[in-house]
């Protein structure tokens, strides 16, 4: 049975919601571009930030913008797969139901 394309970044789960994430890091601006798929059709959110790819820098310039863009605490920020990858799974932790919600609207409300 073929795997189905993600239809939303966004995937609620008991902790939290994950975010599939594309990061393009040593980029000319910090910002969320928006939303691409893949080969197989997922969603991911795209962002890009100044800081270079070595030393968790670019992982710690994406969880702040994020951060700030959301308006939620850093501390509720990590990433749980693809940390030296582009690719990257991040985990809001908190209620997935909510987030999801707020989210969404996010989303809507900026044109990603």
């Amino acid at each position: 049975m073929p795997e189905r394309a993600r239809a939303s970044p966004f995937t609620k789960e008991a902790r939290g919601l994950k975010v599939a994430l594309r990061l393009t890091p040593g980029a000319g601006q910090t910002r969320i571009s928006g939303i691409a798929a893949d080969a197989k059709g997922n969603l991911s959110l795209t962002a890009s930030v100044t800081a270079p790819p070595e030393g968790g820098k670019a992982n710690a310039a994406l969880i702040k913008l994020l951060a700030k863009v959301w308006r939620v605490s850093k501390t509720s920020l990590s990433i749980v797969s693809g940390a030296g990858s582009r690719r990257k799974t991040l985990l809001i932790a908190g209620n997935g139901e909510a987030l999801l919600k707020r989210l969404e609207e996010w989303i809507r409300s900026k044109n990603v």
